[in-house]
């Protein structure tokens, strides 16, 4: 059973728009960005989640058009932006948005990282750098991507908890036994709004190629019993039916419940579509809204 530690709320929005807006740097997109933000706060959920490899200032247009809900990076990677810089950036934050701005740290993947090497003991000496900072990232402030034993610990001692991608239930509850009672644990799952399973799965494959190119993605899946098998052609029915939710809102409250269960305290929901990184679901986190355990 989830905790309850109540850090990040109930449920968030895990999504790659909010940083592709403002690649962007079209005004009109990241109004409108911030006009999301703000009705997903009113929806009651508790975290907006900035997707992909975000730097710091891309939680401050959310932080900004918001009062309440908290913002957190859904991974920075460690390997492209500077400690020091990134402390001094979220001290900023903190001091316009107290108490809101949550630093979601991650490795990310060798192919994307030609410096990628010894990731567990280049997050350590990166968290030592943030705690040695003219002005230090308090470990409560702070979350890993862990997936794997050896960084849900680190997340357990040196940071408020995890953060895991592309997981299952079974992985929730087994991060859990890790964790212990005291960190935060905030899964994130994909969402596919449909009654079409066969046009849903055709959407998610197209969706999670992408993902099972990936080592630590596949590497993590395999520890959980998955084979080569599931991880051709964008993936098995049996792979996507353990990493996704299929169906209408209530069949994504089910499956939300799930991992709740399972040990989460917090789950990132990520509305997956034909677009994920440039459309904004508002349609589809209005409906999930009404069956889903919000705070609001």
């Amino acid at each position: 059973m989830s905790t309850g530690n109540a850090f990040l709320g109930k449920i968030g929005i895990w999504s790659g728009v909010w940083s592709s807006a403002q690649h962007s740097a079209d005004p009109a997109r990241i109004s409108e960005i911030g006009e999301a933000a703000a009705e997903l706060e009113d929806l009651g959920y508790g975290t907006i989640w900035v997707g992909g490899s975000p730097p710091v200032g891309h939680a401050a247009p959310l932080l900004e058009a918001t009062s309440r809900i908290k913002v957190a990076t859904g991974i920075l990677s460690i390997w492209e932006h500077e400690a020091a810089g990134v402390a001094a950036r979220r001290a900023e934050l903190e001091r316009a948005h107290p108490g809101r701005f949550v630093l979601g740290l991650g490795v990310s993947h060798s192919h994307f990282t030609p410096q990628y090497e010894r990731p567990y003991t280049a997050m350590l000496e990166y968290l030592s750098a943030l705690d040695a900072a003219p002005e230090p990232v308090p470990a409560g402030a702070r979350v890993l991507a862990a997936l794997g034993p050896r960084m849900l610990e680190l997340s357990r001692d040196r940071a408020a908890g995890a953060h895991p991608y592309l997981v299952t239930a079974e992985h929730t509850a087994q991060a859990r036994a890790i964790l212990g009672d005291r960190a935060v644990l905030a899964p994130e799952l994909k969402v596919v709004l449909g009654t079409d399973l066969d046009a849903a799965r055709a959407l998610a494959r197209a969706y999670l190629s992408f993902y099972l190119a990936m080592p630590n993605y596949t590497g993590n899946l395999t520890r959980l019993g998955f084979g080569e098998d599931d991880y051709l052609d964008g993936g098995s029915d049996r792979l996507l039916d353990a990493v996704f939710a299929f169906g209408d809102a209530d069949a994504v409250a089910a499956r939300a419940a799930e991992f709740l269960a399972a040990g989460a305290d917090h789950l990132a929901i990520q509305v997956v579509t034909g677009d994920p990184r440039n459309d904004l679901p508002r349609e589809a986190w209005r409906r999930l809204a009404e069956t889903l355990p919000l705070d609001g």
